[in-house]
């Protein structure tokens, strides 16, 4: 009889974990839900997370965090295995210099940026991840400007004048992202080479209200060209033409772009398929966007793989996890037998 109890008892205690780990699971994907419904501009999360399911079932932030913790860096270690011709991409990372930023916060670098360092952000040819605090083992530049989305802005802001102060002759396009954000460079700098870096203009995924011209997806990273930035040097401190804090950060952004005379640019390949992307892979292959989106979108919020480009850049709400999934099925997943060839996929130069 006592086995038998033991025995009962596993199984109870079995479930009981098995019950907990699901509903943890659940619930974070309902808070990615909430945040990912919220709106363009991140509107305020709130503190806690209620699933009406369970009425009495609520996750804290805390709760969340201890779960994105549980995510450990990816080492990918194959790369002699590949026979890779990667020629190409090393000559345009040579010609086509990008300085990559990214935004976080110091409880986010173990989180997220860490996760971003080990996978996309490396290819960078420089890399600043910029926070609130300083620190010099991660490393990260701190700047004067408190957390919280309501200094996104402002963070924005001074982040674009240190990279112009510290970084402006290292590079030949200035590209700010997000610490969850995945970008391709190489496909960025494919595209950007169809370019010119000496003209005022921008590139990212093109929101069509609120600027005349329309601004960029702050989530799905926008990248300067030197022209541009060269005029947020010389004019983005005077407060008339660009916003120093406060307001949706993208669109603050996009206007002080506009009021400098720096063109949004469109960034589609030449079948009109899209490259940078506000939400993650599969949402853009299924749609089901919220409502929001279909109001702020310049392309018409098309869905599907035809309105997608092979050479996608940029993707946003790259959870931990996915970051390593997209890094694999970019870098390492391999089908036996075929090789792809490069496709000429930018628009002809005039």
């Amino acid at each position: 009889m006592m086995f038998i109890y033991s025995g009962r008892r596993g199984l109870m205690q079995n479930a009981t974990i098995n019950f907990a780990l699901g509903l943890s699971v659940g619930l974070v994907f309902a808070f990615l839900a909430a945040t990912y419904l919220a709106g363009p501009s991140g509107l305020a999360v709130r503190p806690k997370v209620v699933v009406s399911d369970y009425k009495t079932s609520v996750l804290s932030h805390e709760d969340l965090d201890k779960i994105q913790q549980l995510v450990r860096p990816v080492e990918f270690q194959d790369a002699h295995a590949h026979h890779d011709d990667s020629k190409i991409a090393d000559d345009l990372k040579k010609k086509v210099r990008v300085l990559c930023w990214v935004m976080t916060s110091p409880d986010n670098l173990q989180k997220k940026a860490v996760h971003v360092r080990n996978t996309w952000a490396h290819r960078c040819n420089k890399l600043v991840f910029i926070s609130s605090e300083n620190n010099a083992s991660f490393p990260t530049i701190g700047l004067d400007v408190p957390e919280g989305r309501e200094h996104l802005t402002g963070k924005t802001m001074k982040a674009f004048r240190y990279m112009f102060d510290h970084h402006f002759d290292e590079a030949d396009w200035f590209m700010k992202a997000d610490d969850d954000t995945y970008v391709i460079l190489e496909n960025l700098r494919y595209f950007l080479s169809g370019q010119n870096k000496d003209d005022p203009i921008y590139f990212g995924h093109h929101f069509k209200t609120i600027v005349k011209q329309g601004y960029f997806s702050g989530g799905a990273g926008y990248v300067l060209s030197k022209e541009a930035m060269r005029r947020f040097g010389a004019r983005a401190n005077d407060s008339k033409l660009c916003r120093q804090d406060g307001g949706a950060e993208d669109a603050e952004f996009g206007k002080c772009m506009e009021n400098l005379g720096v063109k949004v640019g469109n960034s589609s390949d030449k079948y009109g398929r899209s490259r940078f992307h506000c939400f993650d892979p599969q949402t853009h292959l299924m749609g089901g966007y919220p409502d929001w989106y279909y109001k702020y979108d310049a392309h018409g919020a098309q869905k599907g793989r035809e309105s997608m480009s092979d050479y996608a850049i940029s993707f946003h709400y790259v959870p931990p996890a996915k970051m390593y999934a997209l890094e694999y099925f970019t870098y390492h997943l391999r089908p036996y037998g075929i090789s792809s060839g490069n496709q000429d996929l930018n628009h002809p130069t005039v």
